[in-house]
C-alpha cells in the first residue's frame, strides 16, 4: 500500500511510519518542521494546498494519515488565526484532494471535541469543546465529512511513548525524567484521560487502513485514569519512587485554555471491531517500558 502519513515527525507520525514500513508499505513521511526517520521525507505546509496537490500527484498515495496538527492546547488558545489555519483549513486542504483523488483518508482527532462534563464518551456523544484547540479540530472533523471522501475520523486521548519526538518530550518522558532526578512533579487529580500508548494506537490505525472501516473510532487506552493515577502507574512500572509526585488541583495550574474535566473515551467499538484492542494501562506501560530497554 502507498501510504502517506502527515506529521511523521511526530509521536505517533514516528511509530506508525514505522510500523508501516516493517509491514512492507510505501510510506511518506510529511512534515513541516522535525525531519522523520522513516519512509521518505516530504517536508510540506499543509496549508499550502498547491504543493500538496503536487505531492499528491507524484506520490499517488492510496491511503493517508492526517496526523499533523498544532496540538500545544495554550498556544491554540493565545494563537488562534494560526491553529484555524492548521487544524481546519489544512484538514479541509487534505480531505479535498482525498475526495478528488478517491483516497482513503484517517484522520486523528482528539477527546478534546468533548466538553469533559461526563467522561467515557461514545462515538456517538454530541462534540462541545470548551476549548479553542477542541473546536479546530471538531471542525476539522466536519471538514472531512462534508468533503464526501472515504474517512475514519479517531479520536484518541493523551498520548505517550518510549522516545521523544518532533523536537519534545511527551508527558510520560518528563514524569519520568522529574522522578530519576529526584524532582517534585505537581500533577492534577482532578483530571481523567484515556492516556494512549503511540504503538498501540499506531497500530489500530494501520488495521483500520487494512480493512478500510470508515465513520467515527475512539482508540484510546482502555483504561480510563486521572493524570496523577497515571503518573503513579508511570513510577511502579519503571520501579521509581512516587513520593516526589505530588497532587495538585486543576485551579492551581496556570494554563490559558481550560481542560475537560472528565474527557475519558469508550473504546468498546474498537474492542469489538479490531483484533489490535485497545490496551489496558498496565499492559500499555509493560510495553512501553520493552520499547524503552
Amino acid at each position: 500500500m502507498r501510504l502517506l502519513v502527515t506529521g511523521a515527525g511526530g509521536l505517533l507520525g514516528t511509530r506508525l511510519c514505522e510500523l508501516a514500513v516493517k509491514k512492507n508499505f510505501e510510506v511518506y513521511s510529511v512534515y513541516s518542521q522535525h525531519k522523520p526517520i522513516h519512509g521518505t521525507p516530504l517536508k510540506l505546509d499543509i496549508t499550502d494546498k498547491k504543493t500538496e496537490e503536487e505531492i499528491f500527484k507524484v506520490t499517488k498515495p492510496e491511503a493517508v494519515v492526517h496526523a499533523a496538527a498544532l496540538s500545544d492546547v495554550d498556544r491554540c488558545e493565545k494563537e488562534k488565526e494560526l491553529a484555524w489555519k492548521i487544524n481546519v483549513e489544512g484538514t479541509a486542504n487534505i480531505a479535498s484532494l482525498c475526495q478528488k483523488h478517491a483516497i482513503f483518508l484517517v484522520y486523528v482527532s482528539t477527546d478534546y471535541v468533548f466538553d469533559g462534563n461526563k467522561g467515557k464518551y461514545k462515538e456517538t456523544d454530541k462534540p462541545t469543546p470548551i476549548n479553542h484547540y477542541g473546536l479546530t479540530k471538531l471542525k476539522g472533523e466536519q471538514s472531512i465529512k462534508e468533503s464526501k471522501a472515504q474517512y475514519c475520523v479517531a479520536r484518541t486521548s493523551v498520548i505517550y511513548g518510549a522516545n521523544p519526538a518532533a523536537g519534545k518530550v511527551n508527558f510520560a518522558l518528563w514524569l519520568l525524567d522529574k522522578l530519576k532526578k529526584r524532582e517534585e512533579a505537581r500533577i492534577v487529580t482532578d483530571q481523567w484521560n484515556s492516556p494512549t500508548l503511540n504503538t498501540n494506537l499506531a497500530r489500530m490505525i494501520l488495521e483500520i487502513l487494512d480493512k478500510r472501516l470508515t465513520g467515527t473510532f475512539h482508540l484510546a487506552g482502555a483504561t480510563r485514569l486521572s493524570r496523577y493515577e497515571f503518573a503513579k502507574c508511570l513510577a511502579e512500572t519503571f520501579n521509581l519512587d512516587s513520593n516526589n509526585i505530588t497532587p495538585a488541583s486543576s485551579k492551581e495550574i496556570s494554563w490559558v485554555a481550560e481542560r475537560p474535566k472528565d474527557s475519558s473515551l469508550n473504546v468498546e467499538k474498537a474492542n469489538q471491531m479490531l483484533t489490535s484492542k485497545p490496551l489496558q494501562i498496565h499492559e500499555a506501560l509493560a510495553e512501553m517500558r520493552e520499547e524503552a530497554e
